[in-house]
């Protein structure tokens, strides 16, 4: 059983990702940036994600969802989805991605699409 890690998708808040890192340092978040992947579809990124096992955030409510659906009923592998609207509190946020990390197993959000604030 492993520790969920985290895909930061190309617009979510950067303050949503720095205030996680600065509560927990060891949570292993990456910037799809930091891969090469910020100018890429979002298939790609889930795509990228399931061979990582990261779990990807974004604030992609409109477009995400469905390459992730495809996935799931495709049967192909997938780490899991959170989405966060724009409106979102950051602070509620980051509540809840040091409270996945802390609480659950990345096995458990494998094939899963959530809703961000819990």
């Amino acid at each position: 059983m492993s520790r969920p890690e985290f895909l930061a998708d190309h617009d979510l808040n950067e303050h949503i990702v720095d205030g996680v890192l600065r509560r927990e340092p060891s949570i292993r978040v990456i910037r799809v940036r930091e891969v090469g992947l910020d100018k890429r579809p979002d298939h790609e990124i889930l795509e990228y994600a399931a061979g990582e096992e990261l779990i990807v955030v974004s604030h992609d409510v409109n477009t995400m969802p469905a390459p992730a659906f495809t996935r799931v009923e495709d049967a192909l592998p997938m780490a899991g989805l959170l989405m966060v609207h724009q409106s979102d509190p950051v602070g509620r946020i980051i509540d809840d991605l040091v409270l996945i990390w802390s609480a659950t197993t990345a096995e458990e959000w494998r094939h899963q699409v959530c809703f961000l604030p819990l």
